[in-house]
């Protein structure tokens, strides 16, 4: 039964995968065709969660995100009862946990990469006047002034420093808190009940 289970779990990795791919495939609409199979085995699912408003903010779509939040709860449970044979409160916890963590690492991650990539732009001197790179500056900007808040205390520095500083911390935060949600998980999973 585990083995089943597990390899369900692979499934469902592989997946989120084809998910994340067609993901990125549309933000170059005007440069990239999306293939028809990853569209047919990608829609319908993704369509589901795009009927929830709640998932829009302006521009800014977060039905992907949340179906593949999804995805990786089931795959946290799937994985965990094939590690583990059972369901207790502790395993529950730490699942718990371990999928929030995923929501949130995604997150991270996924504005890492955003800031980089405006960086990597910078640094090239890159044009980015087309609608790929205001996509880029729609998410990366909050970001920016935050911690341009929090560290420069409302300073205003260059936009290089602006940019490293802010991919910088973010990383601090994600491997921090990686760690945190490792050791609190290892403690939850041995919990007696």
């Amino acid at each position: 039964m585990s083995q089943i289970l597990s390899l369900i779990t692979i499934i469902i990795s592989l997946y989120s995968l084809v998910i994340v791919v067609r993901i990125i495939l549309t933000w170059f609409r005007g440069n990239v065709k999306i293939p028809d199979f990853l569209t047919t085995i990608t829609d319908p699912y993704l369509n589901w969660f795009r009927q929830f408003k709640f998932l829009r903010i302006g521009t800014l779509d977060l039905s992907p995100i949340a179906a593949l939040g999804v995805l990786s709860i089931l795959g946290q449970v799937l994985a965990t009862v094939a590690q583990y044979g059972t369901i207790r409160l502790g395993i529950v916890l730490a699942m718990v946990l371990q999928v929030i963590w995923s929501a949130v690492s995604f997150f991270l991650i996924f504005i890492i990469i955003i800031l980089v990539l405006r960086l990597i732009a910078f640094m090239t001197s890159q044009n980015t006047q087309g609608s790929f790179w205001r996509v880029i500056d729609t998410i990366s900007q909050p970001v920016l002034y935050r911690v341009n808040r929090i560290l420069f205390n409302g300073r205003i520095v260059n936009f290089r420093t602006s940019l490293l500083v802010s991919a910088a911390a973010l990383l601090g935060i994600y491997f921090v808190i990686r760690i945190g949600v490792s050791i609190l998980s290892g403690f939850l999973v041995r919990l007696p009940i």
